[in-house]
């Protein structure tokens, strides 16, 4: 299977930005880690990151047919992306919506995502393993079904 992990806005500070909420490891060493992971399994993954709405949807409609499926933490833009829910819902590309804290436990605007009901589901406050458990869920299911999705 392959893989792109799509990651949004303030991201790439992973480490830096409020490493209360979102734990001390930076970007590079989880996508290093989420590409490890994947070799393990005969799969493998790119890492996106795009502080830029257009970018984000660029590489999702970039992602049909090439990808099998996308695990994405839209990171701010999940409160209000129309553009990005829209084109989750115009490829084939199956998705996860992941978030590092749990935003349920979060300010009341984090709550609400908008592009999750185009996602096949959503994980959230499992901090980086969400990622992994992404991939997991993926694998796991290309193993039952023998085929990608």
């Amino acid at each position: 299977m392959k893989f792109l992990v799509i990651n949004g806005p303030n991201l790439n500070l992973l480490g830096q930005r409020e490493p209360g909420i979102y734990g001390s490891e930076n970007y590079e060493s989880l996508c290093a880690h989420l590409k490890e992971f994947a070799a393990a399994h005969d799969a493998s993954v790119d890492c996106f990151q795009s502080n830029h709405e257009g970018a984000i949807v660029d590489a999702i409609q970039g992602a049909n047919g090439v990808y099998d499926a996308i695990v994405m933490n839209p990171g701010a833009y999940t409160h209000y992306s129309v553009a990005i829910l829209d084109a989750l819902k115009a490829v084939s590309v199956p998705c996860i919506e992941v978030h590092i804290s749990n935003i349920h436990q979060r300010e009341e605007f984090r709550h609400k995502s908008v592009t999750a009901p185009a996602c096949v589901g959503q994980i959230c406050g499992l901090g980086l393993y969400g990622y992994e458990a992404a991939l997991g869920y993926f694998l796991s299911r290309a193993k039952v079904t023998k085929e990608s999705f």
